[in-house]
């Protein structure tokens, strides 16, 4: 997969996107990132990639002619590719955008500064348009680089291991169970037995049931999405949980 992003500040970037698994990813050839400047392609001697807003009104805001030209060289050099900005106005992202945009081949992102873009150029040339939470920050190169991050782990090949993705919290809209690793007793605390039994069904139930108390406890809203299968419907009822879990997924 081809990342490419278009930024006025390239060094924010530089770092992070080369650490991990993103290096990785990029050793093994499994994902490409470029960056681009937009201030390469300012029309003026000052490089100048913002301007008052007409109308009048606080900040500035990111002028059309650079970024078009940024893009189009962009598309010059890899293709078209799916134009994406970084904006709070954009959809929330979650897993699910996540999944859906890690079956694209090219991925554009346009990292949004000031008060926004030059709604001309939204309008002609952004295909979509994603947020990552509700708040602001100072730009989208943040925003890019959780997109990126969390896109790239969903590729074939790109974990260690093959179900880690597919099992990770959000995976299918349930928070994950606890975590327990070595030392087996800890500040007077031990790990679940059960976890140490080696009885493989028994464990997969145990941590089934772990993560439907924590979404129920924490991320109520998560269960609204859920569909539980026959057998798991059943170890809940046993467990006295599917009564609890009905009424939470009512409220929501």
């Amino acid at each position: 997969m081809i990342f490419d992003i278009l930024t006025i500040f390239p060094d924010l970037l530089e770092s992070p996107l080369n650490e991990s698994i993103i290096r990785r990813a990029k050793e093994a050839g499994q994902v490409r990132i470029e960056i681009t400047n937009i201030r390469e392609f300012a029309e003026d001697k000052h490089s100048m990639t913002d301007d008052r807003p007409f109308g009048g009104g606080e900040g500035m805001v990111m002028k059309p002619e650079p970024l078009t030209a940024a893009l189009q060289s962009v598309r010059n050099k890899n293709g078209l590719g799916r134009v994406v900005l970084l904006s709070p106005q954009g959809r929330p992202y979650n897993q699910e955008v996540a999944v859906e945009l890690s079956k694209e081949k090219h991925i554009i992102l346009v990292c949004g500064r000031y008060e926004g873009v030059d709604e001309r150029f939204r309008a002609a040339e952004v295909e979509d348009e994603i947020s990552i939470g509700d708040y602001i920050l100072t730009g989208g190169e943040l925003a890019a680089m959780v997109i990126i991050d969390s896109i790239t782990r969903l590729l074939p090949g790109v974990l260690g291991c093959a179900g880690s993705a597919e099992k990770d919290t959000f995976s299918r809209q349930l928070l994950k169970h606890p975590q327990y690793t070595r030392p087996r007793e800890f500040a007077g605390q031990e790990v679940p037995e059960i976890l140490l039994s080696g009885d493989h069904e028994r464990i997969e139930k145990y941590r089934f049931l772990e993560s439907v108390c924590r979404t129920m406890d924490r991320r109520p809203d998560l269960l609204q999405k859920v569909l539980f299968s026959k057998a798991e419907i059943k170890l809940l009822k046993r467990h006295q949980l599917y009564e609890r879990v009905k009424a939470l997924q009512k409220e929501q």
